[in-house]
């Protein structure tokens, strides 16, 4: 999966909106899937629940010292995560809860409200 070396916010951030396959934060608005992290906002190149494995969530492996929780929003669809992905993030400690997009953001959002090391892939909704 290709990403860019630069977030587009150095920062954690509640979602502000979300629809027409994007998502707005801090004031500013992004086309496409999100993967919000306790210091920083990527755009995240997942489309699909299928695609979410170890490798698109590198980022979350690589971060899982400061996060407890990682809430993915799984669009419109229900995804059961792989045994693998859920064995691999309970190792590092990271409980992994998976939702629609919706109820993720709302969760998620709920969360950096009560200053919880959480972390959210978000993929977009039409």
């Amino acid at each position: 999966m290709p990403k860019t070396d630069a977030p587009h916010l150095p920062r954690s951030a509640p979602i502000e909106a979300y629809g027409n396959g994007g998502f707005v934060f801090a004031g500013m608005s992004h086309r496409g899937s999100l993967l919000c992290l306790p210091d920083a906002i990527w755009a995240w190149p997942v489309t699909t629940p299928r695609q979410i494995d170890k490798y698109s969530l590198d980022r979350v492996f690589a971060a899982s010292n400061v996060i407890d929780t990682l809430i993915v929003g799984t669009g419109t669809e229900v995804w059961l995560p792989p045994r693998e992905l859920r064995d691999a993030l309970r190792a590092l400690r990271v409980t992994l809860d998976a939702m629609q997009t919706g109820p993720a953001i709302r969760t998620y959002n709920v969360m950096i409200g009560e200053r919880r090391r959480v972390a959210a892939a978000l993929i977009a909704v039409p």
